[in-house]
């Protein structure tokens, strides 16, 4: 899993963190000296189709706020409006976790409990000292390994490492980053700490719980504790079209500038000539001038690859918002808007069950029976690939990553909009149609 996640987190972080990858992403050309690599380098720009993709989908299930079910216990409600103990709700910090795992595929909660030491004897001590379970987001980095068993005939982890780092005084005015590794065991932990390059435990407890209380969550699942990006193949696309995009530039930098060529003049006179527009060239008896310049079909060639990558990108990130036929149960049978789902759905739903584990152990911290259960907006699958992209378009558009005479056209690609129109007209009707009723006042342009 880890093979892939400096490509992806270069992509989410923008231009400047492609950059900073270098040649891992943008390799170096044939013959290609450094000189004309930083300058490449320094000028190339990404496309975000992975980020804004990723913000698309997110967004999806969480358009609407989540509902706990009647079976939620009121202290765990209490809860949900500050999950993870550093005012956030449930609906953030599920938003967050669910950013994680479109980007990444892989991630976790841990529900653990405020550290009492044995001195909280009843509920009304925990009420009036503070302490709570609270859930802790791991990410995908964090989790160093595990160790996996069977119980009752699920399987269950039997040990979970996780990375850890925290900030210490140093000195009077300074702080420094101390690592740490806390090792879970079933009703037990350890506190490992790095010092001089070697690990060494420096703390370790027991808790109530008979079980390590992490739940794991995916975005593609393809085992166990193991996840993958649903948008990975976006993202290599998307590498792809950063080095074209580079490609492009060059060749257009290129194609614009003009190399005088001259043949039948001395090679010390040619040194100190001075072309342009004001100078002229006293030229020997059958000495020639000549201007080489790069093909301008090579420039629109290129354009084009870019723009059917573009395409592609949207294609590829829009089959997550279409429905597709499934493994299909006697009751689903009867019901084909349940059975035809997209992959986006499948992952909310297994989402969903994730969080109703993850309330379950938070429940059990408190002696409570039950946890209860999430629910999340659901309803967004679009019925064919084009209605999907078509909804992707949009959500790049309003996120300034195409233009809008590029939506229409792509629209227009997609059956969408009428072939015959064009789009530079259209967009100059709807300004001068002005704003659409019921949005004067509302901090549009008039």
């Amino acid at each position: 899993m880890a093979l892939h996640w400096p490509m992806l987190d270069a992509l989410l972080g923008g231009t400047s963190a492609m950059r900073l990858i270098r040649e891992k992403l943008l390799p170096r050309q044939p013959r290609e000296d450094k000189d004309d690599y930083e300058y490449r380098l320094s000028t190339a720009t990404l496309f975000p189709a992975l980020a804004r993709t990723v913000g698309v989908m997110v967004g999806k299930p969480f358009s609407k706020q989540l509902v706990l079910s009647d079976k939620v216990p009121q202290r765990l409600v209490e809860l949900a409006q500050d999950i993870d103990g550093e005012g956030r709700s449930l609906h953030v910090f599920a938003s967050d976790l669910m950013y994680g795992l479109i980007a990444f595929g892989f991630g976790g909660v841990l529900v653990d409990f405020t550290r009492t030491d044995g001195q909280i004897k009843t509920q009304a001590d925990e009420k009036t000292s503070g302490v709570r379970p609270y859930w802790v987001y791991i990410r995908h980095d964090q989790i160093l390994g595990w160790r996996a068993g069977k119980k009752d005939g699920s399987t269950v982890l039997t040990q979970l490492r996780i990375a850890e780092s925290s900030e210490v005084e140093d000195g009077k005015y300074g702080t420094k980053t101390v690592n740490r590794v806390r090792v879970y065991t079933p009703g037990a932990w350890e506190l490992y700490e790095e010092v001089s390059g070697t690990y060494q435990m420096v703390d370790r407890g027991e808790t109530t719980l008979p079980a390590i209380a992490f739940v794991p969550f995916y975005g593609r699942r393809i085992g166990f504790m193991r996840g993958v990006s649903p948008l990975l193949d976006l993202a290599h696309q998307n590498v792809k079209h950063w080095q074209q995009q580079s490609d492009q530039d060059d060749s257009t930098r290129f194609a614009r500038k003009r190399l005088l060529v001259a043949s039948g003049v001395d090679k010390d006179k040619m040194n100190s000539a001075t072309a342009g527009a004001g100078y002229m060239l006293s030229l020997p008896e059958n000495a020639s001038v000549a201007v080489v310049q790069g093909s301008a079909e090579s420039v629109s060639v290129g354009r084009s690859e870019l723009d059917a990558l573009e395409a592609q990108m949207i294609q590829t990130g829009a089959e997550l918002l279409t429905a597709k036929p499934g493994s299909r149960t006697a009751t689903e049978a009867a019901n084909d808007a349940e059975a035809n789902k997209s992959d986006l759905q499948r992952i909310v739903e297994s989402f969903e069950d994730a969080l109703d584990q993850a309330l379950q152990f938070t429940a059990d911290w408190l002696g409570l029976p039950d946890g209860g259960s999430v629910s999340l907006f659901k309803d967004f699958a679009a019925g064919s690939l084009s209605e999907a992209s078509a909804q992707l378009l949009l959500s790049l558009q309003q996120g300034a990553v195409i233009t809008k005479e590029t939506l229409i056209r792509e629209q227009q690609r997609r059956g969408i909009l009428s072939p015959d129109l064009e789009p530079a007209a259209e967009l100059e009707a709807v300004a001068q149609e002005g704003p659409s009723l019921g949005t004067i006042g509302d901090g549009h342009s008039q």
